[in-house]
């Protein structure tokens, strides 16, 4: 057995580890390395992102922490070739070396042109680009608002612009226009105008301009985030976008209702020139006016030739004329006339009018008058015959019930001082006045010292007859 013990250093694993990371980190302090981005899904939950870095023949690992990340002008993004500078050091735990990413740009501008390319058919086939989706652009907005930084010259040519052809209420959306961060602010100021309600404080844009000056592709690529694409086609104000030159574009271009070449030229797309307007106005006016008068002077020219063709007012009433002035002669013989025939009809009439056909007429007359006497004289006798028995009728109920029939039979009522009846000789007290009705008269008196101090005692009751036609009973 052969001895393999040697005088070779003994490390444990830990101590290999961080000695490679040690002078992986001496020897590759700071270097730049150039790959096609792997892996990327994402920044990981605690912020920092993971991912790999690849060409033809090997692969890396790369990590950028958290703070870095928000940093970066360029997100990753799968797929994407760039030059990412940073440190290259080790991962003991799995033994694996990785770079730590501090700054990350694509590699030329072929990258970024080919990355362009690839979100452009990603949202193209989404039907973001369609040119059936795109607004038309209101002739005279009252309200223009601009998405754009407030201290270049782009928002200076703008409100310049405007003031020259057509002075409107402008509002500015302040944003960065290039580096990190400025493709949020720009979807957030598009949103945030389309958030506006319609009469509030601050006025809502009638149509809104995205605008910035020439730059390179870099510079330019906030304009082809993802998310301002998505915030101008979900924009429901008519946009303009004018960023760049008149050879640059970018992904908002496409989106955009209309695309202009230039800030100013956005401007001038969004209002009309207010002296054309007064001038097309004016013309208009003037048009108008002599259409007026050509149509008034037309009418006249048809209404003279009209008159022209109708009879004059003399001829239209000579015929008439002429028939009244020979119905006017004719008045005095037919009035002649009438009364002549009339005088005749009478004369016929008197001669049948003699004596004998009068003294006819007379016995004729008194005949009907007396048959209608007769006949009236029934109807009196039976209406008067039919009052009577109703009369009667009336009377016997009256008698029925009148005291009178019974003081007729014999009776008398007795009344106190007051009028009231008296039933009782108990209740009368000596020296009261009394009145005593009779049937055929009354009689005053007071009552004597000999009337009983107390109640007298009531008479026997008389039987009465049973059929005793005239004993109407004691109504008292």
């Amino acid at each position: 057995m052969t001895d393999v013990s040697s005088n070779a250093a003994e490390y444990t694993v830990s101590e290999i580890s961080f000695a490679l990371k040690r002078s992986i980190e001496d020897q590759f302090g700071f270097v730049r390395v150039r790959g096609e981005i792997s892996g990327y899904r994402g920044p990981h939950s605690s912020g920092h992102a993971y991912f790999a870095l690849k060409d033809e023949g090997a692969r890396i690992e790369a990590v950028v922490w958290r703070g870095v990340l928000g940093k970066l002008r360029f997100k990753p993004e799968e797929g994407m070739e760039v030059i990412a500078t940073g440190r290259l050091t080790t991962y003991p735990n799995s033994s694996k070396y990785q770079i730590v990413i501090d700054a990350l740009e694509p590699a030329g501008a072929g990258a970024l042109m080919a990355l362009l390319e690839e979100r452009k058919r990603k949202l193209g086939a989404e039907g973001l680009f369609d040119p059936g989706r795109k607004q038309l652009l209101p002739y005279l907005p009252r309200v223009v608002g601009v998405v754009t930084s407030p201290t270049g010259a782009v928002i200076r040519d703008i409100l310049h612009r405007l003031a020259d052809r057509f002075p409107v209420h402008v509002l500015v959306w302040p944003v960065k226009v290039q580096g990190e961060g400025c493709g949020n602010e720009v979807a957030a100021g598009i949103a945030g105008f389309n958030a506006l309600a319609e009469g509030g404080a601050i006025p809502r844009p009638d149509v809104l301009i995205v605008a910035r000056g020439g730059g390179s592709l870099e510079d330019l690529w906030g304009f082809n985030d993802e998310v301002v694409v998505r915030a101008a086609a979900a924009s429901d104000i008519p946009l303009i976008s004018a960023v760049g030159h008149e050879t640059d574009w970018t992904l908002i271009d496409l989106v955009a209702d209309v695309r202009a070449p230039t800030p100013t030229g956005a401007a001038e797309m969004a209002v009309p020139v207010r002296r054309e307007l007064l001038d097309r106005v004016d013309d208009l006016g003037r048009r108008l006016t002599g259409a007026s008068l050509r149509a008034i002077d037309l009418r006249r020219t048809r209404l003279v030739a009209c008159a022209r063709a109708l009879p004059r007012a003399a001829d239209i009433l000579a015929l008439p004329r002429q028939r009244f002035d020979a119905a006017a002669n004719a008045l005095p013989k037919a009035l002649i006339a009438n009364t002549t025939l009339h005088a005749r009809q009478f004369e016929r009439v008197t001669a049948r009018l003699t004596p004998a056909s009068l003294l006819r007429t007379q016995a004729q007359l008194a005949e009907r008058l007396s048959v209608l006497s007769a006949r009236g004289g029934r109807a009196v006798g039976e209406l008067i015959a039919r009052r009577r028995a109703r009369l009667d009728q009336v009377a016997s109920v009256f008698d029925a019930v009148n005291h009178m029939a019974t003081l007729r039979r014999g009776y008398a009522l007795v009344r106190d001082d007051g009028g009231k009846p008296v039933f009782r000789a108990g209740g009368l007290l000596a020296g009261t006045a009394i009145e005593i009705e009779f049937a055929d008269g009354r009689l005053r008196g007071r009552v004597g010292d000999e009337a009983p101090a107390a109640e007298a005692k009531p008479a026997p009751r008389r039987a009465k007859a049973k059929h005793d036609p005239d004993d109407q009973g004691n109504l008292f």
